[in-house]
């Protein structure tokens, strides 16, 4: 779609810069500086105009994108809809709400498009923190702290006059004020407020509106937020655009409301009684541009229903900050006009167990949607028993939502204890992964086992429930919270002897226990079946004999063992494919190849070794202790390495371990 852009100040540049890579095509730039009109244009190959009615008469373009000054948006917006042009307003969309409740309603009888900025809350790290909202991690939220420290423009903008006629409110506060309203929905007043003329002395340029506003906003679904926005505290402050928000279960921090990118500590999140745990990106993804709402906006026209949710939304934060100033002149509470502005549905969830086929994975098979990384719970580490429950409850807050548990770590019980506790995820946001162990392969003990597991968990049914081990040993007692008894005791229920001091194995085949497994799928306690540490060739006896496939095969992968070979065969059947142990062969974190691709691309070797499995369709599970790594291996989710890289770390193959 063609679209015009008026004014070509500082901020055009910046979205013309997106233009190449979206639908949108530039017909034509209009500023009052016919110089700096010129300048956009030719560098974008299109004419440039001094006035806006002359352009929209010689060029066809519907879409109008509004980059003026801030006092110049209203008057160039209604000369827009007015002349039957859709239209995309940089922030704000007026000085005055009733100005702006025009503007929509204008759009509104005419049919058009109105959209405004800040188009930040689908940035990826705003998105990031929204899942966590979604997700259910905070409760019902009560208090926020919210920050836009513009800083001092005198200092930073080469044409500061147009911020400092209209303060802080109107240029900064509008990105936290836009991503809360996308949230929660509408203020519903303002509570208190106050204004500062505090400025430098020595500045001959001085804001003509209060320098410095506090206010207390009443949100009708949601918390009661102190929002700050300054000119005078500087961007080196501590809190630039932070946001933090309190609820009963926990609290979540987002470093920048009004961010581009996705910096892995931007989102952090602490259930009550926790420290803050970074919740990185999981997935790759790209920074925002500034074009992407022109650009849904005018998806929007094309498919015929042209949107003015940016619009009502604009409106309402005007309407707020209108409030914000009424009430800091002393006004007492303030009600502010809804605007008809709305919450955006809470963002997609990052697994959604309930619909188990869709989607592709990086392979290209239909199979499970689970998420690129997943968390291993297993107790055993550098030949001892360890405790888990600390670890796996930083996994949760950092955003892990595949829980790799069975029976034979003894800690089912624990997991279920942290998955019901305030603060944690929704349970159809988690994929629980569950294993019947050896000695549990007959129908009777099978059964047992996963009814067990199941009440330790708290859970009405596994997202998969697995063979932990293909072959079978007998059986000498059950196994729940194993970990809670002596080691020798556990040792010789789960790996029971023979009189000549051998593996007591029982005569129950991979098929029979195969079958047997059915019986829990059969009964609604897994939604699906998976099946651990197998060969191709026992996975093809699994296939032939069973009535239910395996949905997901674990196994041991690491470059050392990359098991290529079973994993194009699981691929091309849709089974997904999880690893166990990634990093925890010998040696393997000290390989120069892993060192060298890290150093590139600014990884650590383990860091490495996750993306080499997520870039081959494989969800690798590492079970890391120290919180660093917990979140880093996470964050390393968000990689894929090269073809070229792929192939340097699967040269590290070493037939020993295959064998």
């Amino acid at each position: 779609m063609n679209c015009l852009f008026v004014g070509a100040g500082a901020i055009a540049p910046e979205y013309a810069a997106g233009l190449p890579e979206s639908s949108l095509s530039l017909a034509g730039v209009v500023d009052l500086d016919a110089d700096r009109a010129a300048s956009l244009a030719d560098a974008r190959g299109c004419p440039s105009f001094a006035d806006l009615e002359t352009a929209m008469e010689r060029v066809d373009a519907p879409l109008v994108v509004n980059l003026t000054s801030h006092a110049a948006h209203a008057a160039v917006t209604r000369t827009a809809l007015e002349a039957d042009r859709h239209v995309y307003s940089q922030k704000p969309l007026a000085l005055d709400a009733d100005e702006a409740r025009s503007l929509v309603a204008l759009a509104r009888d005419r049919g058009l498009a109105l959209g405004c900025a800040p188009g930040t809350p689908r940035a990826p790290s705003q998105r990031r923190a929204g899942r966590l909202l979604a997700d259910g991690r905070l409760g019902p939220v009560g208090l926020g702290y919210a920050h836009a420290h513009v800083g001092r423009v005198t200092d930073w903008h080469d044409r500061p006059d147009s911020f400092l006629e209209i303060g802080p409110l109107y240029d900064g506060a509008v990105y936290p004020l836009a991503l809360l309203v996308s949230w929660f929905g509408p203020v519903e007043r303002v509570r208190v407020a106050d204004a500062l003329d505090v400025w430098p002395a020595r500045e001959d340029r001085r804001p003509s509106t209060p320098s410095h506003v506090e206010a207390t906003l009443a949100f009708a679904a949601g918390p009661t937020v102190r929002l700050t926005a300054s000119f005078y505290a500087p961007h080196r402050s501590r809190e630039f655009y932070g946001l933090e928000l309190h609820g009963d279960d926990g609290s979540l921090y987002l470093k920048g409301t009004g961010a581009m990118g996705d910096d892995r500590d931007a989102v952090r999140f602490g259930r009550v009684g926790r420290e803050y745990v970074s919740a990185p990106p999981d997935a790759p993804g790209e920074p925002y541009e500034y074009v992407e709402a022109v650009e849904r906006l005018a998806a929007s026209i094309e498919a015929g229903s042209p949107s003015r949710a940016g619009g009502r939304r604009g409106a309402h934060v005007v309407a707020v900050c209108n409030a914000i100033e009424a009430a800091a002149e002393g006004d007492g509470p303030v009600a502010v006009d809804d605007c008809d502005a709305t919450a955006d549905p809470p963002p997609a969830p990052a697994v959604r167990p309930e619909k188990q086929i869709g989607g592709e994975t990086d392979a290209g098979a239909a199979a499970l949607r689970l998420p690129a990384v997943g968390f291993g719970c297993s107790r055993y580490r550098d030949g001892e028993y360890v405790e888990r429950a600390d670890s796996i409850e930083t996994a949760l807050d950092a955003g892990y939502r595949l829980f790799d548990s069975a029976e034979l770590y003894g800690n089912e019980h624990r997991i279920g204890e942290l998955l019901a506790a305030p603060g944690a995820p929704d349970r159809e946001r988690v994929f629980l992964l569950g294993k019947a162990w050896r000695t549990n392969h007959r129908r009777e003990h099978l059964l047992d086992a996963c009814a067990g597991s199941r009440e330790e968990l708290g859970i009405d049914a596994f997202d998969c429930y697995a063979l932990h081990w293909p072959s079978a040993l007998e059986h000498r007692g059950e196994l729940r919270r194993l970990a809670e008894k002596p080691v020798e005791r556990q040792e010789a229920l789960t790996f029971p002897e023979d009189a000549d001091g051998e593996l007591a194995a029982d005569d129950v085949s991979l098929a029979t226990a195969w079958e047997n497994l059915e019986a829990v799928h059969d009964r609604g306690w897994a939604r699906t079946l998976g099946i651990c540490n197998v060969s191709r060739a026992q996975l093809e006896t699994v296939l032939e004999a069973g009535a239910v496939d395996p949905a997901l095969v674990q196994v041991e992968r690491h470059p050392y063992r990359p098991r290529n070979d079973l994993i194009d065969f699981c691929h091309e059947r849709g089974i997904r494919v999880v690893a166990h142990s990634p990093l925890s062969a010998p040696g393997l974190l000290d390989e120069p190849v892993l060192n060298a691709i890290g150093t590139e691309r600014g990884l650590s070797p383990a860091e490495v070794v996750i993306a080499w499995n997520v870039s081959r369709g494989v969800v690798p599970i590492p079970s890391s202790t120290a919180e660093s790594h917990v979140v880093s291996n996470l964050a390393a989710g968000s990689e894929r390495l090269t073809a070229d890289e792929i192939a340097r770390v699967d040269a590290l193959r070493d037939p020993d371990f295959e064998r």
